[in-house]
């Protein structure tokens, strides 16, 4: 029943993400990008700090221990991202289109934002970047699930709400190289689905290593608070009026009272 519940939760997050990126990108959704961004950030957070750390916490595990782990998964994050931003930099002139990493929102845009012209097969870098991303975040999953099916079922959420940006990008890229819409959709849903792959193969892997399932929840949550705190919130950090800046509090708040939701209704299993 877990194994069903993963493959069903890392297929809904890891191609549910493409499509909604998809209406965001190409339909008349595209002008609720900045509160979809607002309430990824939310959800990401709220589901680290308020049940993938405690669940790790309430373990047999030293707390030292977890803390450090957390503290070496922030700083494994940031330097995936130093990595990107440093293969961006000396690829660019002849690769323009590049993948991401386990966080690598914001470059992410950028190469889209400077890829205009970008030759088709670069693509493939994106593609391969992406599902390399896709596979860790169905381990993570998987992860979740194991310790508790509610769990699983915010952390899926979590990490819908946190691809979208990075297939946006990817839907921008592939874009700039062919002139077909819909192949670019079915290529980034194909990398979608392997996050479904990665979460039978956390599956596994949890269930022989379940002593050590605390640790890969606090990996989880650092993956999601270095998302939330270093790629998402800083996007919406410009000057807006009274009312932007209401709209960006309620759909942060939104993103949190969505994961407290789920957590509520998931509560008697």
């Amino acid at each position: 029943m877990t194994l069903i519940a993963i493959i069903l939760g890392t297929l809904v997050s890891g191609i549910g993400s493409v499509w909604l990126a998809a209406a965001l990108s190409f339909g008349a959704l595209a002008r609720y990008t900045q509160h979809m961004l607002s309430m990824a950030a939310g959800a990401l957070m709220a589901t680290a700090f308020m049940h993938l750390l405690p669940e790790a916490f309430e373990s047999q595990a030293g707390s030292h221990d977890l803390f450090l782990t957390l503290l070496l998964g922030l700083v494994f994050f940031f330097l995936l991202d130093k990595a990107e931003l440093w293969h961006h930099g000396h690829e660019h002139h002849h690769d323009p289109a590049h993948g991401h990493g386990a966080a690598g929102h914001h470059d992410h845009d950028h190469g889209a934002a400077h890829d205009h012209g970008a030759p088709q097969p670069g693509s493939w870098a994106v593609l391969t970047g992406d599902s390399v991303h896709c596979f860790g975040d169905g381990i993570l999953i998987a992860s979740a699930f194991m310790a508790d099916m509610r769990l699983g079922a915010i952390a899926a959420l979590a990490v819908l709400a946190h691809e979208v940006p990075h297939h946006m990008g990817d839907l921008m890229v592939l874009r700039s190289g062919a002139s077909n819409k819909r192949m670019a959709l079915v290529k980034v849903s194909l990398a979608g689905a392997v996050t479904a792959l990665g979460g039978m193969a956390g599956y596994w892997l949890v269930d022989s290593l379940h002593d050590y399932l605390p640790y890969f929840l606090v990996v989880a949550s650092s993956s999601f608070v270095y998302v939330a705190l270093a790629d998402l919130i800083p996007q919406l950090q410009k000057r807006l009026t009274l009312s932007g800046t209401l709209a960006q509090i309620t759909w942060l708040a939104i993103g949190i009272g969505m994961v407290t939701l789920i957590s509520g209704l998931g509560h008697g299993h």
